[in-house]
């Protein structure tokens, strides 16, 4: 496994494993502590996942030591804002039970995210957070947080796989010295990813699977990685990614995949902005809070 070093000096395993819309809490457990078995030690959550108590129960009963892990998560856009946030991180250790977290990222680029940041700041230079990152910023955004706070990002997490490969954002995040992260690196095989021919003709030349080689091409990439599963055999064949690498005529024939527009998420939509605000709005997410 390849450690990526932030900006800040902290390294960062460069796969980890995620458990977005891993909503069935007995799953949850279950799931995350066989990919501990399995070598993951990056651990990815958010406040609006709703299973942050979960994952901290089973990072606890893998009996590791806390420091062997990397610990992420996220506040959501109702908890943005100085305040706010500040009381939301709390919540977040007290579900993890844990009382520090590696990465605190802000997870939509949405409301006071400034004050946000502030609030952030405040935590890791407290040592209360390793690393603060953000996620879902789109380079405009990117650039105008980091001129106008004291601490630039350390990671910036957005949907990247070969159909939505952002490489002039990539850029823009080189230029910062922010590691970016895939979530839903196989875009939850969307426009028949794991059938394409061109991924699979490459699988098929090194012996691996199209998810491998999808991984594969991104942590080539210099791109950190979060695949979600929840069968154990999926787990083992994301983490077996180490032991093989593309040729630049493979990465060369990924690239022409690029459909140059989000798959999942696009935050430049007003149906999706108001779709994310719909459902913070939702009475049965604040009863959470």
């Amino acid at each position: 496994m390849k450690t990526l070093q932030l900006n800040n000096g902290v390294g960062m395993p460069q796969e980890g494993f995620g458990v977005f819309q891993v909503s069935d809490l007995e799953v949850c457990e279950r799931a995350v502590s066989e990919a501990i078995e399995t070598g993951y030690r990056l651990i990815d959550t958010a406040s609006v996942y709703n299973n942050e108590t979960t994952v901290g129960a089973a990072i606890r009963k893998s009996g590791l030591h806390r420091e062997e892990f990397f610990i992420t998560s996220k506040a959501f856009i109702n908890e943005m804002g100085y305040e706010k946030t500040k009381e939301a991180f709390a919540r977040t250790l007290g579900n993890l039970g844990i009382d520090y977290l590696d990465l605190y990222l802000i997870h939509q680029p949405f409301g006071d995210y400034f004050g946000s940041w502030r609030a952030m700041e405040e935590l890791y230079k407290e040592g209360k957070i390793r690393a603060i990152g953000v996620s879902n910023f789109m380079s405009d955004r990117l650039i105008d947080l980091c001129y106008c706070v004291e601490i630039c990002p350390m990671v910036n997490q957005i949907e990247l796989h070969p159909f939505y490969q952002r490489e002039d954002e990539l850029d823009v995040m080189r230029g910062y010295n922010i590691i970016p992260q895939a979530w839903a690196p196989f875009a939850e095989g969307m426009n028949g990813m794991f059938t394409n021919p061109v991924l699979k003709a490459v699988a098929d030349r090194h012996g691996k699977s199209t998810a491998q080689v999808i991984l594969r091409w991104n942590v080539q990439r210099g791109v950190s990685v979060i695949p979600k599963s929840v069968h154990r055999n999926r787990m083992e064949e994301n983490f077996s990614i180490w032991d093989f690498e593309l040729s630049a005529e493979d990465m060369v024939q990924i690239n022409a995949l690029d459909l140059g527009y989000p798959q999942m998420l696009d935050t430049r939509k007003p149906n999706e902005v108001h779709r994310l605000y719909d459902y913070v709005n939702n009475p049965v997410l604040n009863s959470l809070q």
